[in-house]
């Protein structure tokens, strides 16, 4: 594999967040809450097609030579992922967007500090994604290219522009500077090259278990979208757009994935 393509496709998606994080310079300091449930549901599309077509099939098809068992490395590493980021939830103090509650265990952390947190939990499995893939893709596993891997981490730049601007936005309007709020935006997505790379740097060790990991990766991303962007995107007026939101999300992540891989 190309070192330039490697290093583009692991530098997409943060590329993606900061794009995002950059519309608190041109749009109004709070965002409309019909754009913010449109852009929730988009991303959980992405993130749902991601699962299922670059990460869950690809499993399967890696132990296509075990007949009706093939299913087995899959189910358990998506019920893994689940609960690791489960666990993860519950013992990381943090705090989300637009809520007062603090989430997990008590802390003396400040509100920005567990703000990083949630992030840094909702952008940790995008990460293992596209690290996992390329680095299946790198060992030549079967059902992953390195087109593929990149339609993956093109697919999450796209997902993470409208979270960019979730998390700058938000905090323009508690009163941080512009440059702040990108700041602090930006940097939300830097967990995901980091995580990717520390996959990538492991390659040689989970090939054995490559299947897992793609399954893991899924149901940690899965756990993300039921937990956090569903419920927030469904919650109160305008869901209808979210729906919309997600369908859009969705077909465009499994065009990328087919057409690319």
């Amino acid at each position: 594999m190309m070192t330039t393509t490697l290093i583009i496709g692991l530098l997409i998606p943060l590329l993606g967040t900061m794009l995002g994080a950059a519309f608190v310079f041109f749009m109004k300091d709070d965002m409309s809450p019909r754009v913010q449930k449109t852009l929730l549901g988009f991303a959980s599309g992405v993130m749902v097609a991601a699962s299922v077509w670059s990460l869950l099939i690809p499993a399967m098809e890696m132990e296509a030579d075990s007949g009706k068992w093939s299913v087995l490395p899959a189910a358990v590493g998506f019920l893994l992922g689940m609960g690791f980021l489960l666990a993860l939830d519950d013992f990381t103090p943090h705090l989300h967007v637009g809520s007062d509650t603090p989430e997990g265990p008590r802390s003396r952390l400040s509100r920005t500090a567990m703000l990083a947190l949630a992030v840094t939990i909702h952008n940790l499995p995008e990460g293992m994604a596209v690290g996992v893939v390329f680095a299946g893709a790198e060992q030549g596993a079967t059902g992953l290219s390195v087109a593929s891997a990149v339609a993956v981490s093109l697919g999450i730049a796209i997902q993470n522009i409208p979270e960019g601007a979730i998390i700058s936005m938000p905090m323009r309007a508690e009163g941080n500077s512009k440059w702040r709020s990108f700041l602090i935006g930006s940097l939300s997505g830097a967990v995901e090259p980091i995580g990717a790379l520390a996959v990538l740097l492991l390659a040689s060790v989970l090939m054995p278990v490559m299947p897992y990991m793609l399954a893991f990766a899924a149901g940690a991303m899965f756990y993300v979208v039921v937990e956090e962007l569903i419920p927030e995107a469904s919650a109160g007026k305008h869901s209808n757009l979210s729906t919309i939101g997600f369908a859009v999300g969705f077909v465009l992540m499994m065009v990328l994935d087919v057409v690319m891989g």
